[in-house]
């Protein structure tokens, strides 16, 4: 009997085979005690095992830098601190030392209490986390009980799998082999978990989220794998294998279309020209973002610089990344972000304190006010950056004009410094606000005196305005960027920087949706910031759609009363040029 089950997609593409389900879990660790004689001796055992997990991570971590780059071998820096935290260290040598338990008891224990601590949360990011504890744990109690540590072979297998399991841990995901694992799922994890981050560089499709199919699944059962989609099918019929089949292969024909768009304008039938630009968070992605087609940088989110370090990273490092991506655009405009910290990012060296809502307490451009050497640091770093190309400075989730005033000062007085210090950098250099809020939306006239330019992150804006997380899986169906306040915020944030005379961007998730892209040139935004993979399908959306056409059809949806009308009335002018279908799948779109 066939079996569907629908998650989270978080890599595309879709894959047929027979599935692989493995078994990755901490292994059982029986409750011994020992004598007065022996809690030293197994103290020493704890420390070896650690020693040992260190080692065998940073072996993991070269393969990783190898195999993918050395920034993405930054995501194993978290698990190794957490070696070193000296609460599970302290918490573990206390069960030994004081209860008289075995080593391997007293860490699992004091793991139950953090993986406890971080359940409760309930945020998805902290979720991400845990999956970095358990892999951890997983290796130091194999160490202790002397279990061989897993090492992934393909030898025996007869054809290709797709790997399925409850969750997979980053070690485990980088030791995948492409030639012999066809797709990845999970029946845990986000789209922004370390694993499913780790698969889009692999290049393997995976769908995250799905329950409990690798309890539901034998190894063996033919399985379709949609990561474009986020759905499994266990046990296809011939009939739905060739629908899939045919999906595919329409799909891949529609992306070597889409190819040939790279280095043609961004511009409309009637000729509105557009700036497309990339969407990046390492330096190293500026080179395929422009081999995309981009015009520039959108968004450089510079958070890799802090997240999982355990110290801050200095001005000279700072300054060589961003003159880096500004030298692959030396004729178009970089926009990076200022550290856009707490939330869901949490730098070891930042004593965070513990917040019942973080995405409401202290983040972004709060926290960088609040720790000005940190602050200053980048500011400084950023100016030397501008004398190497059009680099602007963006600061996220600006609220009050006082943000903008004290950031310019700052800036001022860093300005000052390099003068005096004999160092280049363009006194001509902006600065802008990331509109993020409703707040910030509502106020945009005013703000916009302060601004050379407007970005509108629309990610949190659509959280923030209609209360929802975006990362509770739950509540997905009610993130909706189409409601009829979103479009509101959108329109009036438009209109202020138009009178204002500077420009507005957009640089969240649905600059890189179809639909939304048409609702929002309607409104008269011409510049989107994309990810690489999505610039060739939002130019294709641009050189398809008239302007006229979607001025037209944002003026109708901003009358709709409800997202479902919003979406009927774009979907019924967009559909006049373009096959909405192809898209569908991926956004959710009606089609």
């Amino acid at each position: 009997m066939t079996l569907i089950r629908d998650g989270i997609p978080a890599s595309p593409g879709i894959v047929i085979g027979p599935a692989y389900v493995l078994r990755w879990e901490p292994p059982r660790v029986p409750h011994v005690t020992v004598g007065a004689d022996r809690t030293e001796q197994e103290v020493a055992r704890f420390e070896e095992a650690r020693d040992w997990a260190r080692q065998r991570l940073r072996s993991i971590q070269a393969q990783t830098a190898e195999k993918l780059g050395s920034v993405e071998a930054q995501i194993f820096e978290p698990q190794i601190l957490m070696l070193d935290d000296p609460d599970l260290v302290d918490g573990t040598v206390s069960y030994i030392r004081e209860n008289r338990l075995g080593a391997a008891r007293a860490f699992e224990l004091r793991m139950l209490e953090y993986q406890s601590d971080w359940s409760r949360s309930g945020h998805p990011m902290i979720m991400d986390r845990m999956n970095d504890l358990l892999d951890v744990q997983i290796r130091v109690s194999r160490r202790l009980l002397d279990i061989q540590d897993v090492e992934l072979s393909f030898d025996r297998l007869d054809e290709p799998i797709v790997l399925l399991a409850r969750d997979l841990t980053p070690s485990i995901t980088v030791q995948l082999d492409r030639e012999w694992v066809l797709g990845i799922g999970t029946d845990a994890g986000t789209r922004t978990s370390h694993s499913a981050i780790l698969a889009r560089s692999l290049q393997l499709p995976a769908v995250v989220s799905l329950g409990d199919l690798s309890q539901q699944v034998a190894t063996g059962q033919q399985v379709i794998l949609d990561g474009r989609e986020g759905r499994v099918v266990v046990e296809p019929d011939a009939d739905e294998i060739g629908r899939y089949r045919e999906r595919d292969f329409r799909i891949r024909e529609w992306e070597q279309e889409l190819v040939l768009l790279a280095h043609l304008q961004a511009v409309t039938p009637d000729d509105q020209q557009v700036v497309l630009r990339g969407n990046i968070d390492l330096p190293g992605e500026a080179g395929a973002v422009k081999a995309h087609g981009a015009r520039g940088i959108g968004l450089y989110r510079t958070e890799f610089f802090v997240v999982g370090r355990s110290a801050p990273p200095d001005e000279d490092e700072q300054y060589r990344c961003y003159r880096d991506v500004a030298e692959v655009f030396p004729e178009d405009a970089v926009f990076i972000r200022t550290f856009d910290l707490g939330g869901d990012k949490f730098p070891a060296f930042l004593h965070m304190p513990p917040e019942e809502n973080p995405f409401l307490g202290w983040r972004a451009i709060r926290v960088l006010l609040d720790t000005p050497e940190l602050f200053r640091a980048q500011l400084r770093a950023l100016l030397r950056s501008t004398a190497h190309g059009d680099v602007r400075i963006m600061l996220p989730l600006v609220n009050e004009i006082e943000e903008m005033q004290r950031t310019r000062d700052m800036l001022d007085e860093e300005a000052e410094k390099l003068r005096a210090e004999g160092i280049r950098f363009n006194p001509g250099y902006k600065v802008g606000a990331m509109i993020e809020t409703p707040a910030a939306a509502l106020t945009a006239h005013e703000l916009a005196r302060y601004c050379d330019f407007f970005s509108i992150g629309t990610n949190d804006l659509v959280q923030y305005t209609l209360a929802v997380d975006r990362g509770n899986a739950r509540l997905a169906p009610r993130y909706n960027p189409f409601h009829p306040s979103v479009l509101r915020l959108l329109s009036m944030t438009a209109d202020a920087g138009r009178r204002a005379g500077i420009e507005v961007s957009v640089c969240g998730e649905i600059a890189g949706n179809p639909l939304a892209v048409f609702l929002m040139l309607g409104l008269g935004i011409t510049s989107f910031s994309v990810s690489a993979s999505a610039l060739p399908e939002i130019k294709k959306v641009i050189r398809s759609v008239p302007y006229s056409e979607a001025r037209t059809a944002a003026a109708a949806a901003l009358l709709a009363p409800t997202p479902n009308e919003v979406v009927a009335i774009l979907t019924r002018h967009f559909s006049q040029f373009l096959d909405l279908s192809l898209f569908s799948a991926r956004w959710n779109l009606p089609g």
